[in-house]
């Protein structure tokens, strides 16, 4: 096990108590282990170092953060909690046993103690099989335009159709540049409603029936799209719709109420992010697909202090039986 000075404490750590342990590293996890340690409350933060946005070289729409590097937001935050005390270590848990305590297995060996749980494991995307699309995912291989949108604007884009909810893709990233094209891909043009078609039509969106074969690059910058027929039609920018994995299985495990949803299956959290297994709450893309960096943040903090809040409450509880 590692922290975060790069110093092996496996043996130091293993069966340690916590109040509190965070399993993620990523937005929403290290916001709740800032208000944790700030709260004086025990914590460690395990993560994995798989972020979701590791592939992009900026995050864009977070106040004061717009166009940073995703790796040097989470390198300055590893620094603020380590301010209070928190603990960080890479690693993966592998489970949970509830009891008096949950009894979190690590991967690398050893298990620790905890009162309560935040769990902020997020989200893998799965890029459509077209041979290109997850090389370039990233770069101009896009999926949000309120990311990605400002920077590649008025470029001539695509939107690689993989269901008829990529219309509404299409519309959207139109606002972004006039020259768009829709490629329906696998999508059967009979899917597509009137209405589909009307909007699109007054977005100026073209669509193009057919299989993409795989992307054109030149110089390492998507050039076109080849259709299965042969034809490229030039394009520099791709917006895809990638499929959602979200990383619940330790939830799952616990015996969470899930919610199935069109991109994939979350937990039923409270507004504060509890779930329905008692200590244990969820943040950031555990909970849902557009769960961008400021609304991890945001829901991690909410969950840190609503773990705070219950912990203090326990104890006094306990202190007046007792």
């Amino acid at each position: 096990m590692q922290t975060t000075n790069g110093t092996d404490r496996t043996e130091n750590r293993r069966e340690s108590r916590y109040d509190v342990v965070v399993v993620g590293g990523g937005a929403a996890g290290l916001s709740a282990a800032l208000v944790l340690g700030r709260a004086r409350h025990s914590t460690l933060v395990v993560d994995a170092g798989e972020p979701r946005n590791a592939p992009s070289a900026h995050m864009q729409g977070y106040l004061t953060r717009d166009g940073m590097a995703p790796a040097e937001f989470l390198a300055l935050g590893r620094e603020e909690i380590a301010r209070y005390d928190v603990e960080l270590v890479r690693d993966r848990v592998v489970d949970v046993t509830p009891g008096e305590l949950f009894t979190v297995a690590l991967e690398k060996g050893g298990s620790v103690r905890a009162r309560r749980l935040i769990v902020a494991t997020g989200l893998k995307d799965e890029m459509p099989d077209v041979p290109g699309v997850a090389e370039r995912f990233g770069r101009d291989v896009l999926h949000c335009p309120f990311c990605h949108g400002w920077e590649v604007r008025d470029e001539p884009f695509g939107v690689l159709a993989s269901s008829a909810m990529s219309v509404h893709q299409a519309l959207m990233v139109s606002r972004w540049s006039k020259d768009t094209t829709l490629f329906l891909h696998r999508v059967a043009e009979e899917e597509l409603t009137d209405l589909d078609l009307r909007r699109l039509a007054a977005a100026g969106v073209d669509v193009v029936p057919g299989e993409v074969a795989g992307l054109v690059a030149e110089d390492d910058r998507l050039t076109g799209v080849r259709m299965s027929d042969g034809t490229v039609h030039p394009r520099s920018v791709l917006f895809v719709g990638p499929r959602p994995v979200p990383q619940t299985g330790l939830l799952e495990r616990l015996g969470a109420e899930m919610d199935e949803t069109p991109f994939g299956t979350y937990p039923v959290v409270d507004g504060n992010g509890l779930t329905s297994v008692p200590g244990v709450w969820a943040a950031g893309n555990a909970i849902g697909f557009t769960e961008q960096v400021v609304h991890a943040a945001s829901g991690g903090y909410r969950a840190a202090t609503a773990v705070v809040g219950d912990l203090r409450m326990t104890d006094l509880d306990a202190a007046i039986a007792g």
